[in-house]
């Protein structure tokens, strides 16, 4: 298990398979709408298992905060901790920045994920492309 910074197009294309796997295939969310205009300036990356990419999340700096988006693993590979490697590389860049804070919007069904690694739940629910998200948030420091 390892998790790396996406430094080739290739890399990039292999995070954008997997978003579209499980957020597109899986979840319903409409392409137009998974890939935007932050994907040139965002952080991406990659975590694999046994050598296979499996799982990836970006990271981009809003208002002096670090965002962390489109965080997510294929199927197969969501009970072996990877999750929670995704979280902490992407809390990693964001302090290597100089950033003290985080926030993401969380999937509901995954709040309980995102309050072990510390976030805290800062809005009610919302819907975000038909899915149920809240507003979490963690100090780094």
């Amino acid at each position: 298990m390892e998790a790396l910074r996406v430094t080739s197009q290739e890399e990039l294309d292999e995070a954008f398979n997997i978003r579209k796997a499980v957020f597109v295939e899986e979840q319903g969310v409409p392409l137009e709408d998974e890939f935007d205009e932050h994907e040139a300036h965002a952080e991406h990356i990659l975590v694999y298992f046994e050598g296979q990419a499996v799982g990836t999340g970006r990271m981009r700096v809003v208002d002096d905060i670090a965002k962390l988006e489109r965080i997510c693993l294929l199927a197969p590979y969501r009970k072996y901790g990877l999750g929670k490697l995704i979280i902490k590389t992407l809390e990693q860049l964001a302090s290597e920045k100089g950033l003290t804070k985080t926030k993401l919007h969380g999937q509901t069904h995954a709040e309980g994920f995102y309050h072990k690694l510390g976030y805290e739940t800062k809005s009610p629910v919302f819907m975000e492309d038909g899915i149920p998200h809240v507003l979490m948030v963690k100090n780094l420091v």
